[in-house]
């Protein structure tokens, strides 16, 4: 069992592709093919189940992925104290759900890779509910969750950014043209907004259940941008962070309503394991996510 050949595991799970995994690590695929297959056959069990066109670790593949991050982060620890220069090389893992990727995450990658461009960044989409699940398997290094204040005994939290959530309708609404907005305006209105399970959905019906509303007409979607577009022809009322509709209202396709849900209060949060050892790189993104968030 070679070292080559964890690295290239804990890529691969992380990347849950093979082709994203060779172009992380400047392999060709069937090399990284070959070492999954040397490392299975010398364990004597599979490590990843084909579905299809994904690829998804096995039992055995998640237990073996547990105890590979120490090893591969002690010995991280170890080339840093040895080394001890400010070249920083290796690779760091992040996650966060599509809002954050798209709209918050951009300034970050790019403050980061112009300060350590030896680093490998690699990131992972992953849905808001199952972004702390990714630190305890090891699949993520820090993640970044859009959600009320998050306390957690595992897990280090750090608030960046307060969130602004807005409703937001098409230019011709007859809702736009109101200086001042009340619960009882909304009657009637249809809602676009996330899949339930969603942290703000959740916080967007128990408002409107504590005011004795529960027959709201939602059409629901996975994603900020086809909310926004259905919005800005006319279907609905959009319920979006501020952040992903700043250019759209600032184009005059979108406009925002005078009226917030209150005592609504979500952050842009960073997330690590508390346990896990904050390698330089690490840290070092950690430090830049401070700093690149900052509005």
């Amino acid at each position: 069992m070679e070292l080559r050949q964890l690295n290239t595991f804990r890529t691969v799970a992380t990347t849950l592709n093979f082709t994203r995994a060779a172009e992380a690590l400047n392999y060709v695929p069937s090399n990284v093919t070959m070492q999954i297959k040397a490392l299975e056959e010398e364990l004597g069990v599979r490590l990843f189940d084909r579905l299809g066109k994904q690829l998804v670790l096995t039992t055995a593949g998640e237990r073996f992925l547990t105890h590979i991050q120490d090893i591969l982060n002690k010995l991280d620890e170890a080339r840093s104290v040895v080394l001890d220069n400010e070249d920083l090389s290796g690779t760091i893992t992040i996650s966060a759900n599509e809002v954050l990727c798209a709209y918050r995450l951009p300034v970050v990658f790019q403050l980061f890779r112009s300060r350590y461009p030896g680093v490998r960044l690699i990131f992972r989409s992953v849905p808001n509910q199952q972004l702390k699940q990714t630190l305890f398997d090891g699949t993520a290094d820090v993640v970044f969750m859009l959600d009320e204040p998050i306390r957690s005994t595992g897990i280090a939290v750090e608030p960046l950014v307060e969130e602004t959530f807005r409703f937001f309708a098409a230019p011709d609404h007859p809702l736009t043209k109101r200086t001042e907005l009340k619960l009882e305006d909304f009657h009637g209105e249809v809602f676009l907004t996330n899949e339930k399970g969603c942290t703000y959905r959740t916080m967007f019906d128990r408002s409107f259940e504590q005011e004795g509303i529960d027959t709201i007409t939602h059409l629901e979607f996975q994603n900020a941008e086809a909310i926004k577009q259905c919005a800005m022809t006319g279907i609905g009322i959009a319920f979006l962070p501020e952040i992903t509709a700043k250019a759209e209202v600032e184009r005059g396709e979108l406009v925002a309503l005078p009226w917030q849900i209150p005592d609504l209060h979500v952050y842009t949060q960073m997330g690590w394991h508390k346990d896990k050892w904050l390698s330089p790189i690490i840290q070092a993104f950690i430090d830049a996510a401070r700093e690149g968030m900052i509005v």
